[in-house]
């Protein structure tokens, strides 16, 4: 993977900050985060914090996109087939897509979805799959998938997506609402075993789908 000076500094920055896995330091270091800003924020592109995109969404800090995937790489069942809740800006599916066989995702607001596509395009990344649609929902007829990681937070923890989550395989989801908590949830002889990881702030996952 090719990076940059900026991306570089980066992932030294979330080295710092606890991020161990080099796959997924490479990763960042190697995604150009200013691609997926609006031009006004571009200059911020390479700060740890989250960003608004437009829509009420956020780019998410690069720590958590960081943190999210080293989770998943984690996983006993060495995932490839990847389902991501949330596409937004792209970032974190273009993160994932680096590290895994094949990222399939899903997203409610249908200008961010074709924003995404055209981004994924320019890097070249072509081990994507796209849906326009309800996250709550997932995408039932590409599943069961090896991991699940989902980019906003639920009120409860979405059945539909345990549904399409093989066996031994695991969940990355940030559920609540005044107070959110990142959980990873391993499905372990059909049943789900859930393990808190820290305290997070993410947008709400909405039901539905916008044009």
């Amino acid at each position: 993977m090719k990076t940059t000076r900026k991306g570089e500094k980066l992932a030294e920055l979330l080295f710092s900050e606890g991020i161990r896995d080099q796959k997924v330091l490479m990763a960042i270091a190697a995604t150009p985060r200013d691609l997926f800003l609006p031009d006004a924020l571009k200059h911020k592109a390479y700060q740890n914090t989250a960003l608004p995109i437009g829509q009420g969404q956020t780019i998410s800090q690069p720590y958590i996109v960081a943190k999210m995937t080293e989770l998943l790489l984690k996983a006993e069942n060495q995932p490839q087939k990847i389902l991501e809740i949330g596409t937004g800006s792209g970032y974190q599916t273009a993160v994932l897509a680096k590290l895994f066989g094949h990222v399939f995702s899903v997203e409610r607001i249908k200008t961010l979805q074709f924003q995404a596509k055209r981004r994924m395009n320019q890097l070249n990344l072509h081990n994507i799959s796209m849906k326009h649609g309800d996250g709550w929902k997932g995408w039932l007829s590409k599943g069961p998938y090896d991991a699940i990681l989902v980019t906003a937070a639920a009120s409860q923890l979405p059945h539909d997506l345990c549904d399409q989550l093989k066996e031994g395989g695991r969940l990355i989801i940030p559920v609540g609402s005044e107070q959110q908590n990142l959980l990873c949830i391993d499905r372990i002889n059909g049943k789900l075993e859930t393990n808190t990881i820290e305290a997070v702030r993410f947008v709400p996952l909405i039901a539905g789908d916008l044009q």
